[in-house]
């Protein structure tokens, strides 16, 4: 099953969730609506609300609330990337000029707080207590993950069990919590409602694994950034920690005085030592780890198009190129 099949299977649900996404962006105020529309309309994959489309599929779900659920989801997520850009100082996401290059830093988290405050609404809304606890939970651990991954800036003593956490939290832990939604809505048994946490969880580390790769192996126009980003703004990503606790002593130096100094100057020396070290095939193999561990959570799930679709999407988060 290829990615176009994978949402080809949940097509029509796709749709109904982007109609539930226009009608909630709706504002009074033209410029919220501006800067929300430019960022939802950026041409992301969408993962996170097809992943709790296709939890809740596989479970047997056949009502509309995931519908709802899935906007919610994307507006998490919307929110985080509008408040990560500003912090960055990032300029490019997805091949185009990012909310806060196009706005102003204030707009994007303006704006980010209202697709927050709007998916608290929407939760609300639905008035299950175990949905809202999933959810503002994950929001939490979201913001807890945000501050951890800006005290590791510029730390070269970083090692690999800090950047995890940094991953699970801030990356891992909305995948995680829709997956675990799919299953509430699914009306799974507690034990099989948290394998699909697991799985979840273990995607989105595969999935952010991956992007740490590709910041320094990808093709800008195919990932849509400019490569080094991370190095630019002191980020010890796990390719990074691998060449300093695996390389030589000098290329462990270049690495640190990297981290330490920010800015663009050491990249190509820093690349080098990434090669040298094969710091990117060991973090693609542990990539490839999470994403064994997540097939593993869903072993007991019955037969389905969806959890073929949910197998698939592990071997395309370590796969891909974008």
């Amino acid at each position: 099953m290829t990615l176009e099949q994978i949402y080809t299977l949940i097509g029509p649900d796709m749709k109904a969730v982007d109609m539930v996404i226009r009608d909630r962006l709706h504002s009074d105020v033209v410029l919220v609506g501006q800067v929300a529309e430019y960022i939802i309309n950026g041409g992301g994959k969408r993962m996170r609300p097809a992943l709790l489309l296709l939890t809740a599929g596989a479970l047997g779900y056949h009502g509309t609330r995931h519908h709802e659920m899935a906007a919610v989801v994307e507006f998490i997520h919307t929110a985080t990337l509008l408040h990560d850009d500003v912090v960055d100082e990032s300029a490019l996401r997805r091949g185009r000029d990012t909310a806060n290059a196009m706005f102003g830093n204030a707009a994007s988290v303006l704006v980010g707080d209202f697709l927050h405050s709007r998916a608290f609404q929407m939760m609300v809304a639905v008035d299950d207590m175990r949905v809202m606890r999933v959810l503002s939970d994950a929001t939490n651990i979201i913001a807890e993950g945000e501050v951890l991954q800006l005290m590791n800036c510029h730390d070269a003593d970083v090692d690999e069990v800090r950047y995890m956490q940094v991953i699970h939290y801030k990356t891992a832990k909305l995948f995680e919590a829709a997956a675990q939604l799919g299953g509430i809505l699914g009306g799974a048994a507690p034990e099989l409602e948290q394998a699909m946490a697991h799985y979840g969880m273990h995607l989105g580390t595969a999935f952010q694994l991956v992007d740490d790769v590709l910041d320094y192996s990808g093709e800008e126009a195919t990932t849509g950034k400019h490569l080094g980003d991370d190095l630019a703004e002191g980020k010890p990503t796990l390719p990074l920690i691998h060449v300093m606790q695996c390389g030589t002593s000098e290329q462990a130096a270049c690495v640190r005085k990297a981290i330490e100094d920010g800015g663009r100057d050491d990249f190509p020396a820093v690349l080098a030592a990434i090669r040298a070290s094969n710091a990117l095939d060991y973090a693609r193999e542990r990539a490839v780890e999470e994403a064994a561990l997540a097939r593993a959570a869903i072993a007991r799930l019955g037969d389905s198009n969806y959890k073929e679709a949910l197998l698939q999407l592990t071997f395309f988060a370590v796969e891909r190129n974008h």
